[in-house]
């Protein structure tokens, strides 16, 4: 019989990866990828089955990249390879998959987003229950000032270089601080599944 899950080998929520999942040259890639896809206004949640644009929660521009595009395919292979390591070296949740399209994300000038939880928290658009974030900084991080991603309280910024990856449970908080100055550019990602057990 094979095993396939063990207990992770240490419980963590908020996880970086050792060093970058994209070249430079990749993420140029991922960039013009996304500009390639009309941008929309990024929503918030503003209630009980309601979501809408909300400039006081939050102020970004978003592409969604679908399954199925081919310049994309070796972007989602490599994603889900991480994935399922850092699953199962830290998180060990139960049957983690990428369950949404990756979604380019630009902060303009001024650009953040409040502090908010990943999981939807009402429960109507779910399952599939978001039990990872993921967030890839494309643009090099001397490209933009503030923009920086805070997981569980201020302060708490891990520092990305460019193509390096943080995941997290999608249960905690976090935010976006504003930009002061240039755009910050990243690939946003959820993974998960049947509920929490």
């Amino acid at each position: 019989m094979i095993t396939l899950y063990t207990e992770p080998k240490w419980k963590s929520y908020i996880v970086t990866s050792a060093g970058p999942l994209f070249s430079p040259e990749e993420c140029k890639r991922i960039i013009k990828i996304g500009h390639s896809i009309p941008p929309k206004v990024a929503e918030v949640g503003l209630g009980k089955k309601q979501s809408g644009v909300d400039t006081k929660k939050r102020t970004t521009t978003i592409s969604w990249i679908p399954f199925d595009m081919q310049e994309a395919g070796e972007v989602y292979h490599r994603i889900n390879t991480f994935i399922k390591k850092a699953n199962g070296n830290h998180f060990g949740f139960d049957e983690v998959h990428i369950t949404e399209n990756a979604q380019f994300t630009e902060y303009p000038l001024g650009g953040f987003y409040e502090w908010h939880m990943d999981s939807d928290v009402h429960m109507e658009k779910e399952p599939p229950v978001r039990k990872i974030s993921m967030t890839v900084l494309l643009n090099h991080p001397s490209e933009f000032e503030g923009g920086d991603l805070e997981i569980m309280g201020p302060g708490k910024s891990p520092k990305l270089t460019q193509g390096q990856a943080v995941v997290f449970a999608s249960f905690l908080n976090h935010r976006i601080t504003p930009i002061t100055k240039g755009i910050r550019q990243s690939l946003v990602m959820w993974f998960g599944g049947r509920p929490l057990r």
